[in-house]
């Protein structure tokens, strides 16, 4: 089912993702897992790229799929930078992570390449969204 998009939303939406990338950022609590961190992580990457839609007044699925998202966007017509393309991995934080004996846990190192993947995202995304 898609989202009807608005503009004015686009601002909402780009709020979060920068938002949910604040919160990938901060310090792990000690009893915290790196996952957690991660789906934050995705969590930006998504919300950005559906601010975008918002801002072109197109409609997206309810999905937590950055491959779908990005997909839907270069089928648009926008040029699609690698980080987009790479951050497709990101999605796996959405879902399969969350939930225990389903994968592995998270390393550090896959924190950090989630969180960077996640900055280019939302930097790319603001270049896209008008401000209201």
């Amino acid at each position: 089912m898609p989202l009807d998009p608005d503009v004015s939303g686009a601002r909402q939406w780009l709020d979060r993702a920068e938002s949910s990338l604040a919160l990938a950022k901060q310090p792990k609590p000690e009893n915290a897992y790196w996952d957690d961190l991660c789906y934050l992580a995705q969590q930006a990457a998504e919300k950005a790229l559906k601010a975008v839609y918002h801002s072109l007044q197109k409609p997206h699925r309810f999905t937590h799929d950055i491959e779908e998202l990005g997909k839907g966007l270069a089928d648009l017509g926008l040029d699609l930078p690698n980080a987009i393309r790479e951050a497709v991995v990101l999605t796996r934080y959405a879902v399969e992570t969350r939930y225990p004996g389903v994968s592995e846990s998270t390393t550090d190192a896959e924190y950090r390449d989630a969180v960077k993947l996640a900055e280019e995202v939302v930097q790319w995304a603001r270049g896209h969204v008008r401000t209201e």
